[in-house]
């Protein structure tokens, strides 16, 4: 299973580890990182380090970030160019991340990174979006006569 580390600025990854908790449930090989305000670059990577040690399984590991060119990403891509089996997505959103540790078994780790991207962009939207897109869906059943 792909191992995934999820890290953002202050309460990010413990919000969003929460939520995905009350969603989706306990979720194995999954570890996240906060960086609060009063932390350092070091003490990041020493914590992403640990959970690298603590949750690799072999199969790979995705950090999952909340800014591109935000320590949390800056940092776990310097991890990555020293192992060809991490990955860094950034950009993470609920959807995404809830979606990921769902369907991470059955992909590999550059499925995972393309998958989690896409899922992310998809859990972009609005209402008014939505309810065209539902529009335009209807639109096309009563067309072919449905």
């Amino acid at each position: 299973m792909i191992a995934v580390i999820l890290s953002g600025h202050g309460g990010f990854a413990s919000g969003i580890a929460q939520a995905i908790h009350q969603v989706i449930g306990e979720q194995a090989q999954f570890k996240f990182i906060d960086f609060p305000e009063e932390s350092t670059t070091p003490q990041l990577e020493a914590q992403m380090r640990q959970a690298i040690t603590d949750i690799d399984s072999g199969e790979g590991i995705v950090f999952l970030t909340d800014l591109l060119g935000g320590t949390p990403f800056r940092t776990a891509s310097l991890l990555s160019q020293e192992r060809n089996d991490i990955q860094v997505v950034t950009g993470t959103n609920l959807q995404m991340a809830a979606e990921m540790l769902l369907e991470r078994d059955e992909l590999n780790l550059l499925e995972f990174r393309d998958q989690a991207l896409e899922c992310g962009h998809r859990g972009i939207t609005s209402l008014a979006a939505e309810m065209a897109l539902r529009n335009e869906k209807e639109a096309v059943v009563e067309d072919d006569g449905i």
